[in-house]
């Protein structure tokens, strides 16, 4: 079955992996792209890898203490690449995050990590806001076309209610029901299709 593939891969679009995709890194994943520049490559987050850390366990060392407010915020994979550094995406404008980068229109990408933790201390940044992942997902020049075009990925427009998904461990699934009709019908296709 051929995936519809009319958007352009750019910074916004969701990237949803085929039920059939076997590699382990993401298998069954939603990634935003952040990022696309037909020279220099990709960049993106996936959304819906949950880990057993906290924000705190990222930064514990940097700061004496652990157990301010916001510690205890969940962060996910964001992909395979450099799993040690921390990304966020946020609803902040650049004004209130300086050096923010827009994804689209009320999803932000970076920033100055000082100002997020300031948010994410005080209680200012409810967890809708702000999410925090190690990693990310990158593709060298032309890669990402290439895996589209192959039938790698399927493109969705992004919106918010992705990316600050209540349950990302069911935006996969959720996605391809929304989509209805065959789409629907992957959401259940077997991890192991050898099992059905």
């Amino acid at each position: 079955m051929s995936l519809p593939t009319d958007l352009d891969p750019a910074p916004g679009v969701l990237l949803v992996a085929p039920p059939d995709l076997r590699d382990s890194n993401f298998s069954r994943t939603v990634a935003l792209l952040c990022e696309h520049d037909r020279e220099e490559g990709s960049f993106g987050l996936i959304l819906n890898q949950s880990l057993d850390l906290t924000l705190g366990d990222a930064l514990d060392g940097e700061d004496s203490t652990s157990t301010w407010t916001g510690a205890d915020r969940a962060l996910s994979l964001g992909g395979p690449v450099q799993p040690n550094t921390l990304h966020f995406l946020h609803r902040y404008s650049a004004e209130r995050v300086p050096d923010a980068q827009r994804v689209f229109d009320g999803v932000q990408w970076g920033g100055n990590f000082t100002t997020v933790k300031s948010l994410v201390q005080t209680g200012e940044a409810p967890p809708d806001e702000l999410r925090f992942f190690l990693g990310y997902a990158g593709w060298g020049p032309g890669q990402l076309q290439s895996e589209i075009d192959r039938d790698g990925w399927l493109v969705l427009p992004g919106d918010e209610a992705a990316v600050f998904a209540e349950h990302p461990d069911t935006l996969w699934r959720d996605l391809l029901r929304g989509m209805g009709g065959e789409y629907a019908l992957l959401a259940n296709y077997p991890e192991d299709p050898r099992m059905n």
